[in-house]
């Protein structure tokens, strides 16, 4: 088979369910791809009779140590029972919401924070959370010490499973758990009456009219932070209309610039939800379909995940569209492409796509996106995964994971040489 057969071509052409496995085979067979191992010893186990949530943020700082961000309110009762006065088992307590390990697996740190979506750590010993807007802490003390700012209203119809309770916490009780939200009830999802079908979408327009892609904050919710360091900016993906690239000055924090799918500037950026619509395999949407997330290269490009349209899309760090990847295209639900991180060689020849549907790490090649290859299945042995949502990298090129539904831990994958 020539060498210039275009695998993506050809994937197209057959059943959908086999179409990825003929993608990964002769891919693969092009250009190898990195492989890895299993460390069953890390982490450790938790201390405090903790048990960790989902992981919803994962960061290497600058020792190669990792800071998991989690969502202690996924825990159910049976899983706080150690709470109790008295105890009805010997385990679980909450964790916190941010927990330290260090490279031996060990727990050297942790403090409490509003559960929430995304975070980056800087040189200088910040840590940035996604909550209602991204939130700066100092990561000794756990103090909040800045905000970016953001609208006082949220969306309608917005909120979701990271928020933190409005009541406080009883010793002992849980939520219903991690995929409640995400499981389809008996019968199917009540559709409301055309009278509150009509009344939520105006209310919808109405608040799309008071805060246009144009307004310099964030909207929605927070999916991805990145630090861009020597240039003093940190970039947020906020899921306000599927997803928009929003960059602030990371020492005043507050907005520079930013951008929509294919390079669109705010103010091309459409309302109209028909612009998002998409089903697998399909054409492409106009937007971003929903779940951006992101990262920046060392030569300063920005990758863009749109998990939701299995796409991702490369611009330069002013928001200039420079080409598309598409990524097991035929993936429904929650999509295929979530994070981004790169391989540790200095020209980063390598995308490293976490995805949490079909629960796989994929290696793309950097510079035109071909498969070379992936790692995991759907399982919940020690390297599968069940749920992967978080995916980092430490300057030795480890692995280190980080899922959500019922995987709830973060792993660690050792480069094979």
């Amino acid at each position: 088979m020539s060498s210039k057969w275009s695998p993506w071509k050809q994937a197209f052409a057959v059943p959908g369910g086999f179409a990825l496995l003929v993608v990964c085979v002769l891919t693969g067979a092009e250009q190898s791809a990195p492989k890895f191992k299993f460390d069953p010893d890390w982490p450790k186990p938790l201390p405090n009779k903790w048990k960790m949530g989902g992981v919803t943020g994962l960061a290497v700082d600058k020792d190669d140590n990792v800071w998991v961000y989690d969502r202690p309110n996924d825990l159910t009762d049976i899983e706080l029972e150690a709470e109790l006065s008295p105890p009805l088992a010997d385990c679980c307590v909450r964790p916190p919401s941010m927990i330290h390990i260090d490279k031996n697996g060990n727990v050297i740190g942790s403090f409490e924070a509003p559960q929430g979506h995304g975070m980056a750590v800087d040189s200088k010993g910040f840590a940035y959370l996604g909550q209602d807007t991204v939130k700066k802490y100092d990561e000794k003390t756990g103090k909040m010490v800045g905000e970016v700012p953001r609208t006082p209203e949220k969306p309608p119809g917005g909120g979701g499973g990271d928020a933190a309770p409005a009541n406080p916490r009883t010793p002992g009780r849980g939520s219903r758990g991690p995929v409640a939200g995400f499981l389809t009830p008996p019968g199917g999802r009540a559709q409301p009456d055309p009278a509150a079908r009509a009344a939520r979408e105006a209310q919808v327009a109405a608040f799309r009219t008071k805060y246009p892609p144009t307004t310099p904050m964030i909207v929605g919710g927070i999916e991805e932070i990145r630090l861009d360091e020597p240039a003093h900016e940190l970039y947020a993906a906020d899921n306000y209309l599927g997803g928009r690239v929003m960059v602030f000055d990371l020492d005043t924090l507050q907005f520079k610039r930013g951008w929509g799918a294919y390079g669109h500037t705010l103010a091309e950026m459409s309302t109209n939800d028909a612009d998002r619509a998409y089903t697998p395999g399909g054409p492409m949407p106009k937007e971003f379909r929903g779940h951006l997330t992101l990262n920046i290269s060392n030569d300063g490009m920005v990758y863009a995940a749109d998990r939701n349209a299995n796409r991702i899309q490369v611009f330069t760090k002013q928001g200039k569209f420079i080409k598309e990847f598409i990524l097991a295209p035929m993936t429904g639900i929650g999509g295929s492409t979530g994070g981004v991180m790169f391989s540790p060689d200095k020209a980063q020849k390598l995308l490293y796509i976490s995805d949490l549907t079909n629960n796989h790490i994929w290696f793309l090649n950097r510079e035109d996106g071909k498969v070379v290859g992936q790692m995991g299945s759907m399982g919940e042995n020690g390297g599968q995964f069940f749920g992967l949502h978080m995916i980092a990298v430490d300057s030795k090129g480890i692995i280190y994971t980080g899922e959500v539904f019922a995987g709830e831990r973060v792993q660690r994958f050792l480069p094979v040489r």
